[in-house]
């Protein structure tokens, strides 16, 4: 028995491209049906579908901030019919959760980059703060005076905040709620004097007036709010957004991988489907497998700094 068992890795499971996908394949997201991460995993999935002869179905394994989804991916055959839609959290949960059955970097074969959504930094207009150095200079002059909201403890819309003060050395008390609704309600009747959320979620506020953009988040502006400056001009280096792709289990072979990643990279460059993430409030990304192992790994690194800087810990 021992010796079979020091001989049965010799002889992994026989995957080939060429007749891949020959079943359905599963697409399991964390973050429940409805969710952004649930919307581009429907949009990738139908475009996988059209263009593989087989259907590519959405699974919802919503919980611990995507974790259940991961290790349901993670503990999958390393075949390609099981694929993981991976996010910020993803990177940020690495160092937020202090024990984890995965390792993320690790465990996860990356297959493409897809989309990223950029955030935006907004306050009550009541505010007298028009710029991102104002809101710098009001915050070192009135240290713990600005609550600042995110949806969440562990959200890119947290971090994103924690970076902020990190990199700017200011004092701001970060607030967090359990969604964006109550959050944008709050920030509009002056409860609290700022907000980090996406920008497909802020837009229509910030169009009427009810709330005013001083900085996108991302290291440029966006076509969407072009007069907008980003958080990089001000403070150089600034990058926080949230992001979307595709994984699989560890161990998945390469030419399955490639056809994946070849697909999703034609997918995310068709103007048709191009246009529907842009409705998203997304901006497509196309990362090819190594590019995107990259990604994931430099964001890992650079939340869990953040994440210690902080001292933040999961709910």
């Amino acid at each position: 028995m021992a010796a079979g068992a020091a001989v049965a890795p010799a002889f992994p499971p026989i995957a080939s491209a060429d007749d891949y996908p020959s079943r359905p394949v599963r697409i399991i997201e964390g973050f429940g049906g409805g969710s952004t991460p649930d919307l581009v995993s429907r949009l990738i999935g139908q475009w996988l579908s059209d263009r593989l002869n087989q259907p590519f179905v959405v699974e919802n394994r919503s919980g611990a901030g995507g974790n259940v989804a991961a290790q349901a991916v993670i503990s999958a055959p390393a075949d390609g019919y099981t694929l993981l839609t991976c996010v910020t959290a993803n990177a940020i949960n690495a160092s937020l959760y202090e024990k984890l059955d995965f390792n993320f970097v690790r465990d996860i074969a990356p297959v493409a980059g897809i989309i990223r959504f950029p955030m935006v930094l907004m306050v009550n207009p009541s505010v007298p703060i028009n710029s991102l150095p104002a809101f710098i200079a009001y915050a070192k002059a009135n240290p713990g005076k600005i609550n600042i909201a995110s949806p969440g403890i562990g959200t890119p819309m947290h971090v994103a905040i924690e970076l902020l003060k990190m990199m700017a050395g200011i004092d701001i008390v970060h607030v967090p709620y359990r969604g964006p609704a109550a959050a944008m309600t709050d920030l509009i009747a002056g409860q609290i004097q700022a907000f980090i959320i996406t920008l497909s979620t802020a837009i229509g506020f910030i169009r009427a007036g009810k709330v005013r953009a001083l900085a996108v988040t991302g290291v440029s502006r966006t076509e969407v709010l072009p007069d907008v400056p980003s958080v990089s001009e001000v403070l150089p280096g600034f990058d926080a957004t949230a992001w979307d792709g595709t994984g699989a289990p560890r161990g998945t072979p390469a030419a399955i991988i490639d056809t994946l990643s070849g697909n999703i990279t034609a997918g995310i460059a068709d103007p048709d489907l191009k246009a529907r993430i842009k409705d998203l409030g997304g901006e497509t990304v196309p990362m090819g497998s190594a590019q995107f192992g990259k990604f994931i790994a430099e964001e890992t690194d650079k939340w869990a700094k953040v994440v210690k800087f902080a001292g933040a810990k999961a709910d």
